[in-house]
């Protein structure tokens, strides 16, 4: 009865939003609204990442060397200077692999 009520209760929220999604016609939205809209993403995304940069496992923030952090600074550099995302997380794994396994 649980997993049942777990994908009805999926499945609903799944169509709310999809229907949103699907329905609204973008040209019914004006220029400011999309203007908006577009900073969401961005907006988002550090609420998203930050919380596993800096909290461990047990709600508490880490030290300031920890390899997370590192392989972030590096992250956020190359992001910056690239402006390519896979270019962005393909170097921020790699340093900090290379800070946990080798250093």
């Amino acid at each position: 009865m649980t997993w049942f009520t777990i994908i009805i209760a999926g499945i609903i929220t799944y169509l709310m939003r999809m229907t949103m999604v699907a329905l609204v016609d973008r040209d019914l939205l004006g220029e400011r609204v999309k203007a908006v809209l577009a900073y969401v993403p961005s907006a988002v995304f550090p609420a998203i990442i930050f919380p596993g940069i800096f909290i461990n496992d047990y709600g508490s923030f880490i030290e300031i060397n920890d390899p997370k952090i590192f392989g972030a600074i590096v992250a956020i550099l190359v992001g910056y200077f690239s402006r390519n995302v896979i270019a962005t997380i393909i170097s921020g794994l790699l340093s900090y692999w290379i800070i946990i396994f080798l250093l």
